[in-house]
């Protein structure tokens, strides 16, 4: 599971996420208290769209970050991308999902041209792929200049007092629910293993910034499990 690497890797994450599409947002919801709304308002008013823009999704899934594009900025062109074909099958069947342009997309080769869009975003991706750099260096080639790229992504928990209650959060309780909800607890404990693996918010913002984005930062969510960070193309 979270050990695996490479190619074998991909293969596991799109298989998992295929088979836990179905339930995928009402699990989101309960493990994040709901939160997880909150969380997408943000990373759009980040993104600083203009109306009419152009904006990516990246790893979509069932489309929840496009759709709050598609709410909070008027005449937006969203595309939602992602190589689960099951998630993005289960978010067409929100009527109000209807206008954003699903597509199948590899974050790490992403079929648009340089220069392609005003923001690109993405929800819980940047830890299940398997090389963090060129999935950045992508987002950074299809955005355009000035333009944002706005991630969501979950953190290691940090060495306080929460701890011993976030670990029993992530290892016992989101475990226990995907089994009853979805019927796939390894799924779940896949997913918060690899929230305690990643990278902290320093040192994926350090990632960003090497790799050329400008005003690179970040704000914390969750008691600080869940990071938000936002850079920007040069102009």
């Amino acid at each position: 599971m979270a050990h695996l690497e490479g190619q074998e890797r991909a293969e596991y994450v799109q298989a998992m996420f295929g088979r836990i599409a179905g339930r995928y947002d009402l699990m989101n919801r309960l493990m994040t208290f709901g939160q997880d709304v909150r969380w997408r308002r943000y990373v759009i008013a980040q993104a600083q769209l203009p109306p009419h823009g152009h904006m990516l999704d990246i790893a979509t899934g069932t489309g929840d970050i496009a759709h709050e594009g598609l709410r909070q900025v008027p005449g937006l062109h969203a595309i939602g991308g992602d190589f689960t074909l099951q998630m993005m099958q289960a978010g067409k069947r929100y009527p109000e999902r209807q206008p954003i342009m699903w597509t199948a997309a590899d974050t790490l080769a992403l079929p648009f041209p340089d220069n392609s869009f005003d923001a690109v975003t993405s929800g819980f991706l940047m830890r299940n792929v398997i090389d963090v750099p060129q999935a950045f260096r992508e987002q950074l080639r299809v955005t355009r200049p000035g333009g944002h790229v706005v991630v969501l992504e979950s953190s290691p928990p940090k060495r306080n007092l929460l701890q011993p209650f976030i670990k029993i959060h992530l290892n016992y309780v989101i475990p226990t629910l995907g089994r009853l909800i979805t019927g796939e607890a390894d799924a779940y404990r896949y997913l918060p293993s690899t929230t305690q693996r990643f990278q902290n918010p320093d040192a994926l913002a350090a990632t960003m910034r090497d790799l050329g984005f400008v005003n690179v930062h970040y704000k914390l969510f969750m008691f600080g499990t869940i990071a938000i960070h936002v850079g920007q193309k040069p102009s």
